[in-house]
This record gives C-alpha cells, sequence and structure tokens, in this order.
C-alpha cells in the first residue's frame, strides 16, 4: 500500500510542478496578494480631505479649525467663501467633509451659550463617513471639555491643574489598533483556501479529461490509496504557502505572532482537511475542469461573505448565522487569529479545531463515497 501511495504521490507532484507557471501561481501569486491586499485592506481612515467654511472668523473658529487640522486625521484643502461652493466640493470628491462655523460662534460662546457647529459628510462611503463622524465629535468634545474649564476657572476662581478624572483605555489585543494586524491573518486563511480548494477541485476531474482516469482504475490502488493521493501533495502546498504567507506577514508588516507556530500549523492541517473535502466532492460532481474551477469559485464566494472577515457574524439574521456552522473559513479565522494576536493555544481553541475535524472528515467520506459512485 505504501509503495502505491508513493508512486500515487510522486505522480501528483509532477503533474502539478511541471508547468513553470503553475509553480509560479501555486508559491509565488499568494504572496503577491498578500502584500497588495495587506496595504489595501485597512479601515484605517487618515488624512480626510476637509473643507471649511468659516463665516465667524474669530480666535475661537480657528483654534476649532487648528484642532481638526492637528488631529493627524483631517486635512484642510480648501477654505470657502461662498455657500455654493460647499456641494460643488463634495461633488467633486475635492473634499469628504466640510466644516460650517456660522458668524456669532464665538460670541455665543463667550455668552455661556451652546454654540452649533455643522459637519456636512459625503456618505456614499458609510463606513468611512461613520469613522469620520466619530473623529469629528471627539475632537469637538475635547475643545468643549476646554472650554467648560475655562468657565469654571472664571465662575469659581479656581485654576484647575488636574483633570477629576482621568478616563485612559487600553486594547488587550492588538494596542495599537492596526486593521492591518485584523486583516492580514484573515488573508491568508482567504488564500490557503482559494489554492487548496481550486487545485483539488480539478484533481479528479483532470483525470477524466486527459483520459487517465480508466488507467487508473484498472491498477491495484484502492479508493483510500488514491483520495489521499490526490489530498497529501495539495495539503503539503497548503502548508508552504502558510509559511511563506507568515513570513511576509510577521518581518514585513510587523504582525505579531504571539502563539506558538506549531498551533497555527496544527490548525492549518485541520482547515485544509475541510478546504480539500470540498475540492475533492467539487471534482467528484463536476465534469470539466472549467466547471470544477466555476464551481469552486461559486462555493468560495458565500463562504468568504459568511465568514466573519469582513462582516461581523453577530450582526447577520439569524437563520444565516447558523448557516455559518458549516463554513470551515469561520473557524479558522477564530484559530488563526487567535493565535496571531492573543497568543491561544489548544486548551482554548479545540472547540474550533474539533469542528474543522468533523467538517472535514464529513467532507472527505462524502467525495470518497461519490468517488466510488464515479468509478463504478
Amino acid at each position: 500500500m505504501l509503495e502505491r501511495l508513493y508512486h500515487m504521490l510522486v505522480k501528483e507532484f509532477i503533474q502539478v510542478l511541471r508547468n513553470p507557471r503553475m509553480r509560479a501561481v501555486i508559491f509565488v501569486v499568494p504572496v503577491v496578494q498578500v502584500l497588495i491586499i495587506g496595504y489595501a485592506v485597512s479601515t484605517d481612515v487618515r488624512h480626510v480631505p476637509m473643507a471649511a467654511y468659516d463665516l465667524d472668523r474669530t480666535p475661537s473658529s480657528r483654534d476649532l479649525l487648528a484642532r481638526f487640522e492637528g488631529s493627524g486625521c483631517f486635512d484642510l484643502v480648501r477654505r470657502i467663501s461662498r455657500e455654493g461652493e460647499i456641494q460643488s466640493v463634495l461633488d467633486s470628491g475635492e473634499a469628504k467633509a466640510v466644516l460650517r462655523l456660522n458668524r456669532g460662534f464665538e460670541e455665543e460662546l463667550q455668552g455661556g451659550r451652546s454654540a452649533v457647529i455643522q459637519l456636512l459628510l459625503d456618505g456614499s462611503d458609510s463606513n468611512t463617513a461613520s469613522v469620520v463622524l466619530t473623529y469629528a465629535s471627539r475632537i469637538s468634545a475635547d475643545f468643549n471639555r476646554a472650554i467648560m474649564e475655562q468657565r469654571f476657572s472664571r465662575s469659581a476662581g479656581i485654576r484647575l491643574e488636574a483633570e477629576p478624572i482621568a478616563f485612559v483605555s487600553r486594547a488587550w489585543f492588538n494596542p495599537n489598533l492596526d486593521s492591518r494586524n485584523f486583516f492580514v491573518p484573515g488573508v491568508l486563511a482567504m488564500l490557503v483556501a482559494v489554492v487548496s480548494i481550486i487545485l483539488s477541485s480539478m484533481a479528479i476531474v483532470r483525470e477524466r479529461e486527459i483520459g487517465t482516469m480508466e488507467q487508473i482504475m484498472v491498477t491495484p490502488i484502492g479508493r483510500l490509496e488514491f483520495i489521499l493521493g490526490k489530498t497529501i501533495p495539495f495539503a503539503l502546498i497548503g502548508f508552504i504557502d502558510v509559511a511563506l504567507i507568515t513570513l511576509v506577514a510577521v518581518f514585513w508588516f510587523k504582525v505579531p505572532l504571539l502563539g506558538n507556530p506549531l498551533i497555527l500549523f496544527l490548525g492549518t492541517g485541520l482547515y485544509l482537511l475541510s478546504t480539500l473535502g470540498v475540492g475533492l466532492f467539487i471534482s467528484t460532481v463536476s465534469a470539466t475542469q472549467q466547471q470544477a474551477m466555476m464551481t469552486a469559485f461559486f462555493f468560495m464566494l458565500p463562504a468568504f461573505m459568511l465568514s466573519g472577515f469582513v462582516y461581523p457574524i453577530a450582526n447577520m439574521p439569524q437563520a444565516v448565522q447558523w448557516v455559518t456552522y458549516l463554513n470551515p473559513l469561520r473557524y479558522y479565522l477564530v484559530i488563526i487569529r487567535g493565535v496571531y494576536l492573543k497568543g491561544l493555544g489548544v486548551h482554548v481553541l479545540w472547540p474550533q479545531m474539533l469542528a474543522l475535524a468533523a467538517l472535514g472528515t464529513a467532507m472527505l467520506a462524502l467525495a470518497a463515497g461519490r468517488f466510488k459512485k464515479t468509478m463504478a
């Protein structure tokens, strides 16, 4: 059995790696993709182009504008001089936000009354608009607190040396709140799924297309040996890709790897068990390689959307949340982010690993059963 399995593995490696372009797709493209996506995928909002329409032109209004500019979140790209310019700068995209300060701003503040300011946002990108609104609210709150301290000092005749309550927050994991540390491990999971599912989805159907399935059927190789021969090479390729992408994530993007790499590879092995099972099942129900690839893409798109990679699963409808329990990517994202950012071990991640083992075993059994019918 071992000798037959060995020859099967050699055949698969030769068939997959003999084409230089295929070698580049398997080992080079994932690294290039993680470099590109690692820079492109980020929810951090910095240097938002902002226009100012200051009708008051007083020290107080200039102080507030200076706070916006000095925050590092906003870049003042234009000072508006008339009402009609507000619409044009937002329509053209020259500015994503317009801060409007009406006449009498400083007078209202000095009179102890509330002064109203207006922030007009480009809401076409709702996520960016929400983040920008949060930044603006924080800046205005700091400005408001400074004004209140001045009023209290004048009325009570007391100079405040320190705030009565100092609120200090700390992020226990990912202390700098860098979104790249959150997304790059997710990109790793996504790329491993793409490589393993696509390669394995064409494994059996390729034999049928090139006419070698009949030759395999008359050999003494068993069904288990055939399945192992089709999965082990792609599993090894998946491990190599994980190692390459991990090196890029840690040494290029400086994403911390706080956990044990062995735990990462253990979780990867269970994850590959599931993705390769999905790919082999697709291969058994497809008639051509083109059909197998299209089916694989139809599977991967909802798998990514329902994994929690971009959208929190808790925000999805209850029925959809139940469907996500059948998604191996959901569990692997918890494992990989737990190992990278939290340094978690098996004693915490065992439910996700157990779920991946169950899904992988079920998918491989389903693929093996379907393969038996195919050979019959």
